[in-house]
């Protein structure tokens, strides 16, 4: 039977104690591309450019400690509680999106209470373009996460099955960093268009409502068909990663019903042209 051998070295190259991986390129470009996107929302509508540092700076700080610490506390906490010092390595793996998730929420939660008043942009106008952004970075860390051979599915005799010979592995397994990378760019696509075409007719909450059920609804279909992450997880109806996927896609259906009723702000504050906004 066809089967993808994957056999990717991990690692581009050593330098005494400093490795490159591919995992943290991809992770770096996902950052990036966010940053540049943010250009384009912030010159579109006239915000100033100069905010664009601190935010990255703050995305970043959150994302890594938030998912970090979303591993150690919903994953394996009594083995990081018993050795504290292991959550600090965190390049040796473990890391929770949901946690990212959550701490995000809260930092763009201080980015706003910090600028948004004086800037004139309020917290579900923020989360609204950093759902956009954030889509296409999941993406780039699902296929740093291809790259590990790491966070795959069962056992598939499908076609495009992986076998992870970095692990060992002698039989194919679905692939689901593919699958939850794809269901990424899908979702940031479609957010993407509707922020260009459709911007004006549209009420805040309705972009941040349809990430929260396009990537959070997609994991936990995905969840079926990936290996369990810790042990705890088998036996269990739902893992982990389901459960904690829920609340989101709730979320979700909240933000899209709400931004369908009378006096939801729209999601369109004010849009000028590219001067005002590199002020």
């Amino acid at each position: 039977m066809l089967f993808v051998n994957w056999d990717v070295d991990p690692v581009i190259f050593n330098i005494g104690n400093f490795q490159l991986r591919y995992y943290g390129i991809l992770f770096i470009i996902g950052f990036y591309l966010g940053y540049y996107m943010f250009r384009y929302f912030f010159r579109r509508e006239g915000k100033p450019l100069e905010l664009l540092d601190t935010l990255l700076w703050t995305l970043l700080i959150c994302t890594i400690v938030g998912a970090r610490l979303g591993h150690v506390l919903f994953y394996q906490p009594e083995y990081y509680l018993a050795n504290p010092l292991l959550i600090f390595k965190v390049w040796e793996g473990g890391l929770a999106s949901h946690g990212g998730t959550i701490a995000i929420m809260i930092g763009m939660w201080w980015f706003v209470k910090k600028y948004g008043r004086r800037y004139d942009f309020g917290y579900l106008w923020l989360l609204d373009r950093l759902a956009i952004a954030t889509a296409f970075a999941a993406m780039f860390i699902r296929l740093g996460n291809l790259m590990n051979s790491e966070i795959y599915g069962h056992e598939t005799s499908l076609p495009w099955g992986f076998i992870f010979m970095q692990n060992g592995e002698t039989v194919a397994k679905h692939p689901t960093q593919l699958y939850e990378a794809l269901a990424y760019l899908c979702t940031g696509l479609v957010l993407f268009a509707i922020y260009k075409y459709a911007l004006p007719k549209i009420k805040e909450g309705l972009l941040l409502g349809i990430f929260f059920i396009g990537i959070f609804f997609s994991r936990f279909i995905i969840e079926f068909v990936k290996e369990n992450q810790v042990g705890f997880e088998e036996g269990m109806a739902l893992n982990m990663g389901q459960l904690l996927s829920i609340p989101f896609v709730l979320l979700g259906i909240f933000l899209i019903v709400r931004s369908f009723c009378p006096g939801t702000p729209p999601a369109l504050f004010m849009e000028t042209n590219d001067k005002k906004g590199s002020r």
